[in-house]
């Protein structure tokens, strides 16, 4: 079987299993962050469980680059720079600014997690850099890229200021929640997964492909059902919480 006809099944393959993922998680909160709870198994620190699942996204896109003979494609290289400064962020920053007391994760999250970032990786990598067009520079030019990427550059920044937020709201060695403010926080509970939509909905529309479009259908249906239990969390634990917020779209949801 060639790689070709492999690559496509699993293509397809990754969008009916996000569309299981969906509906399975509207149903079944995963288990970490203030939806931890006892049954799920052995756990990792939550610094180390973060930087464990995050770095095969980091390392197989950059093989997928360095093992293709497109290394000296600008277009390319530009491709591998904006999946790397988000991940790298993930992998590299984020874990390290959780706060001491942030609860460990299920090796099971991490293990689905380190999955998903293998054949997510080896998807976009191998579409942009062999068996997807050879994109010339002129692409940089391009209405679908120019848009992709100021999408991705403002659900970056939108995800990273809704970040800073929820770091600001505890003070060590405080370890209980309160209620963010500010920011998209007016509108939504969840401005950084909304960000984190954005963000890949850019890249989508950027590297105009379908495993771009697969990663963009995998995170709305990991962040969509995880930001509808967040804002029921929020609503049940805080009487007070604005009732004029949503969960992920201003106005809408």
């Amino acid at each position: 079987m060639s790689e070709a006809l492999v690559f496509q099944v699993l293509l397809y393959a990754s969008f009916g299993v996000a569309v299981a993922t969906f509906v399975l998680l509207l149903f079944i909160s995963a288990p970490y962050g203030r939806h931890s709870r006892a049954g799920w198994g052995p756990q990792v620190p939550a610094r180390l469980g973060w930087v464990i699942m995050e770095f095969p996204a980091v390392a197989v896109m950059a093989v997928c680059f360095f093992l293709s003979d497109r290394t000296g494609s600008i277009t390319a290289l530009v491709f591998l720079a904006l999946w790397e400064i988000h991940y790298l962020n993930r992998d590299l920053v984020f874990p390290f600014r959780l706060a001491a007391g942030t609860r460990p994760l299920p090796i099971l999250v991490v293990l689905l997690a380190i999955a998903f970032n293998l054949l997510n990786g080896y998807l976009n990598g191998r579409y942009l850099f062999s068996l997807g067009p050879d994109r010339e520079t002129g692409w940089l030019w391009d209405p679908r890229f120019l848009a992709g990427a100021a999408i991705m550059a403002a659900g970056f920044g939108i995800n990273q200021h809704a970040d800073a937020v929820l770091r600001r709201l505890r003070q060590p060695p405080e370890t209980g929640y309160r209620i963010p403010r500010g920011g998209l926080y007016r509108f939504i509970s969840c401005p950084n997964y909304f960000g984190e939509i954005l963000e890949w909905a850019g890249w989508s529309l950027a590297t105009w492909s379908l495993p771009g479009l697969a990663f963009l259908v995998w995170t709305v249906a990991n962040l969509a059902p995880r930001a509808l239990s967040h804002h029921r969390w929020y609503q049940a634990t805080f009487p007070d919480y604005p009732k004029e917020r949503r969960a992920l779209l201003p106005f809408v949801l």
